[in-house]
């Protein structure tokens, strides 16, 4: 597993480095066929992660959002990669910092272990199921932790596109709210695993290729993400699509 880890942290690093020079050199956007933006940048990163992916360990599927958006159908497997080669192609495409490259593992519909890269932000965060949870920074390498609520109340980390939605409203309703913040791609995640925020409510569309490594970043350093019902958000569901769900910080 800590092989596999540092694979998927140095591809997602790779990726990131692309990233960063397509938005240097310029691109045009294009949309796909559900209307979502696409990019040279998310092309290319997924073709870099992939490749690598199987070369290393080709008997692990990968299943990515570029190849799934254009037919090529992975059979779903007891383990199995998820990749997103640019999570928040809208905000990239926008100008924005808030997008990252997500690589996780999936074993038995759980995700053990990932790693995010926020190439604007030159940071990338890694966990592994039982070991923890860690962000890199040009200053270094530190362990991360999610927190219990502090007495004031819930900071909230909530979608930039979904900031207007009725069903937010009524659901932050129920809790004391210390503050709010909207924002785009894994990076909410990645603020809960951080300790800097409490709670991430998803009432809109994902994909598992959206959540499975900021998932196992946030439940490596303690957080947990759970459905309407209670129960874990779990990973193989047909279409590969999530229902709505709530991402926390250490649960008490």
């Amino acid at each position: 597993m800590q092989e596999l880890l540092a694979l998927a942290i140095r591809l997602a690093d790779e990726a990131a480095t692309l990233i960063r020079e397509v938005r240097a050199g310029g691109f045009a956007v294009a949309a796909k066929a559900d209307e979502t933006p696409v990019t040279v940048a998310d092309t290319r990163a997924e073709a870099l992660i992939v490749a690598g992916l199987r070369a290393a360990a080709p008997e692990i599927p990968v299943v990515a959002e570029e190849e799934a958006a254009a037919g090529r159908i992975t059979k779903p497997a007891e383990t199995y990669w998820l990749v997103d080669p640019l999570d928040g192609t809208r905000e990239f495409a926008a100008g924005r910092d808030e997008f990252t490259v997500n690589i996780g593992l999936i074993i038995n519909g759980a995700p053990v272990l990932g790693a995010v890269a926020s190439p604007a932000l030159h940071e990338l965060h890694f966990g592994l199921a039982g070991q923890g949870a860690w962000r890199r920074r040009a200053g270094g390498e530190h362990r991360i932790f999610a927190r219990s609520t502090p007495p004031e109340g819930l900071t909230v980390m909530a979608s930039r596109h979904y900031a207007d939605a009725p069903e937010l409203a009524a659901c932050l309703a129920r809790y004391k709210i210390a503050a709010l913040t909207n924002i785009g791609s894994a990076l909410k995640f990645l603020r809960l695993a951080e300790g800097a925020a409490d709670f991430y409510p998803r009432l809109g569309r994902t994909m598992e290729w959206d959540t499975a490594a900021p998932q196992a970043v946030l439940e490596a350093a303690g957080g947990a993400v759970r459905t309407a019902d209670g129960a874990a958000l779990r990973y193989g569901k047909p279409g590969w699509a999530n229902p709505d769900f709530c991402a926390w910080g250490l649960l008490e």
